[in-house]
């Protein structure tokens, strides 16, 4: 089988999935949801996964009927069934199935969970990204992984047709994060990244980043950091599950970056060591 679909239960192909229109996803983007990757048939960072995702919920009041070991048991379960050893992993949780109202339905009304296998790996660490910078019209809610994309796929559109691989998002002068990705930098030999407040996503693989800078001893600032910083910087870096620890070339056609390749380099191979060591084995199970 190369993908599996799971609605409340059900199993089947992607492509033959059914979803009631009523759920609530359809009308309000009501959920939340999380992703990682998977080699070896291996999850790669599942318990830090699965904690942000109830951590999302949570902040929207959402309840899920299920524990986070029924649900990494279910994840692991479907991705044994998957030919490929190398997947994309999603899952989500909507507010349930209601007939449409902007109010929350009755709290009896249990919610629905949707998971999504198809193969897929990471990309190659040692490539590097060209960007384009996008103003963030986004709400004051960035640090719940919520449903509510669409300025993130307008920003990723806006970079595919630039030719570019990734968006960075700033509100002003601020830099935030990426359409979907962590963005940080190196400059003097310190790693900057935004804090983890309300216009960020509180990254795995960003925390991933800062514990490979206290093991290497490099010091971390969780400042903001502007426009002028990044376009000076360094190095850029761009983390995400998917991408792990990828270093730009390019801003808006500007070339950035290529200044401090040793620490690159080290935080590359820590990056890799840590996706290879969470792949190769999984005690949970």
């Amino acid at each position: 089988m190369e993908n599996l679909g799971y609605y409340c239960g059900s199993y089947g192909l992607i492509e033959d999935m059914k979803i009631p229109m009523n759920d609530r996803v359809c009308y309000f983007g009501d959920g939340v949801y999380d992703a990682t990757y998977t080699a070896n048939h291996m999850i790669f960072a599942l318990d830090e996964h699965v904690d942000r995702f109830f951590r999302s919920a949570e902040q929207l009041n959402i309840s899920v009927s299920f524990s986070k070991c029924e649900l990494k048991k279910l994840l692991q379960d479907m991705v044994n069934k998957v030919d490929s050893p190398e997947q994309f992993l999603y899952w989500q949780v909507t507010r349930g199935t209601a007939i449409r109202n902007h109010a929350f339905p009755e709290p009896d009304i249990p919610s629905n969970l949707w998971i999504m296998i198809k193969p897929g790996g990471i990309k190659d660490i040692y490539q590097k990204f060209k960007l384009i910078t996008v103003e963030d019209t986004r709400f004051f809610h960035c640090n719940i992984k919520t449903l509510n994309l669409l300025p993130n796929v307008i920003a990723k559109q806006k970079a595919v047709e630039a030719g570019c691989d990734e968006a960075v998002f700033h509100r002003g002068d601020r830099v935030t994060e990426c359409a979907h990705s962590n963005i940080s930098i190196i400059n003097n030999g310190v790693l900057r990244t935004a804090p983890l407040d309300n216009l960020i996503l509180p990254g795995i693989t960003r925390g991933h980043l800062l514990d490979f800078c206290r093991e290497n001893k490099i010091p971390v600032d969780e400042s903001p950091f502007s426009l002028n910083d990044l376009m000076g910087a360094d190095e850029v870096i761009v983390t995400s599950a998917g991408a792990l620890c990828i270093a730009a070339s390019e801003i808006d056609g500007i070339s950035v970056g290529g200044k401090a390749p040793e620490l690159l380099n080290i935080l590359q191979q820590s990056a890799l060591k840590k996706f290879q060591q969470d792949t190769c084995y999984n005690s949970c199970f």
